[in-house]
């Protein structure tokens, strides 16, 4: 277990004062679990003042004392209620913010209310934004922490072709390959920030079942167990000749690397067959034009164009009617972060530091789907692969 250096905390609360200032904020007060332990190193509840200049305050209502030992923050103090913050702040010196910035895509309308009864007088605005944006820039330190995540997805894919036979259930599949991902020090928990973005370690199906479509903002679906979680591996038992998904996200200390790579025991059809080698040739494709400066959106542009080309405008990220609109997604202690590789993206450019996801699918209903991901990092040097698992599509005997 490794705990975020407090010159990391540092920074990122800087970088974030930095942001605040283009935008006239006093202050933003962050409480979603992902922001907490992006600013503070931990997920321990409670409210983290930053201000527009000088040390940020977290007050913890429950557990502050654990909160002090895995936080590098020089102010970690306990707090009740949150009718408590304006005198803590008063306390500690900072002025009565008249401009507050929040977490209003994620922040429940009662809490909204709230903080709106304790500064009636302020105006509010969301803080989200700035967040991200500071989220989306890696640091050497979670770069590092990424490259641990792809070597668990690494070893995940080494079981998957250890144990995948004929007649298992893809929930056997991913039963296994969560353990084997538990056992390797995964947290047993994907962060995503979308609304009812439930999601397990990944998605692993087979054949027809990874072709059917379901709720979840993703190009696969899955018939999952029940109604309830209707998504993921279910108990459909694998047959000889049909792609098995495994789209596994690693997660070391708190950070997410992503990698799909298709399993067949035996050859698969030759439609299939074609489908695959046309997605790694969309994944060149990125590699060669994602340079700083290009827009996320005309990167997602790129790619569709491509996909038509070569005859998958019906299947490109989805059935039809069910496609989704981006092709790409970036990591982090989330799965989609900034850069969002999609449609309507242009004003927003890929930077140095930035990391994520590429995962250019087909699929075809009642037949399967297909498809590669790996995630990626844009150095200095230009953009370089985090998970480094073979691209080949895997024929077991």
């Amino acid at each position: 277990m490794r705990l975020t250096p407090a010159t990391e905390l540092e920074y990122r609360c800087k970088k974030l004062q930095d942001y605040m200032a283009t935008e006239s904020l006093d202050a933003v007060i962050i409480v979603q679990n992902a922001d907490l332990f992006y600013f503070t190193g931990t997920v321990q509840s409670g409210n983290l003042y930053v201000p527009a200049s000088g040390q940020p305050l977290f007050m913890v209502r429950k557990e502050a004392g654990r909160a002090r030992m895995e936080s590098g923050l020089k102010e970690v103090i306990p707090f009740s209620s949150m009718k408590d913050i304006p005198a803590l702040l008063v306390q500690y010196g900072y002025p009565t913010p008249k401009r507050i910035g929040l977490e209003l895509d994620v922040l429940p309308v009662n809490f909204f209310e709230r903080y709106r009864s304790l500064y009636p007088n302020a105006g509010f605005c969301d803080a989200t934004p700035l967040i991200r944006k500071v989220r989306m820039i890696k640091s050497h330190y979670e770069i590092h922490l990424l490259k641990d995540a792809a070597d668990q997805v690494d070893r995940v894919y080494r079981r998957a072709k250890e144990i995948i036979r004929v007649g298992m259930t893809d929930l056997d599949v991913a039963a296994e390959l969560e353990y084997a991902a538990r056992k390797d020090g995964h947290q047993g928990l994907i962060r995503m920030r979308g609304f009812n973005s439930d999601i397990c370690y990944g998605q692993i199906f087979s054949g027809t079942d990874s072709a059917v479509p379901a709720y979840s903002d993703t190009p696969l679906g899955g018939m999952g167990l029940n109604p309830s979680f209707g998504q993921g591996a279910g108990l459909k038992l694998i047959e000889p000749h049909e792609p098995i998904i495994i789209d596994f996200a690693g997660c070391v200390d708190g950070y997410l690397s992503d990698q799909t790579r298709v399993f067949s025991i035996g050859e698969v059809a030759d439609k299939l067959r074609r489908a695959y080698d046309d997605m790694i040739e969309i994944q060149t494709l990125m590699m060669g034009v994602a340079v700083v400066g290009m827009s996320w959106g005309e990167l997602y542009d790129i790619s569709v164009r491509r996909a038509v080309e070569m005859g998958y405008s019906d299947s490109f990220m989805g059935s039809k009617g069910s496609q989704v609109s981006f092709v790409g997604h970036g990591l982090g202690v989330e799965i989609d972060e900034y850069p969002l590789i999609a449609r309507g993206f242009n004003h927003m450019s890929l930077e140095v530091g930035m990391v994520f996801a590429f995962e250019p699918k087909v699929v075809f209903p009642g037949e399967g789907a297909i498809g590669i991901e790996n995630t990626f990092y844009l150095s200095n040097e230009g953009l370089k692969r985090l998970t480094h698992s073979s691209d080949e599509l895997v024929i077991l005997s």
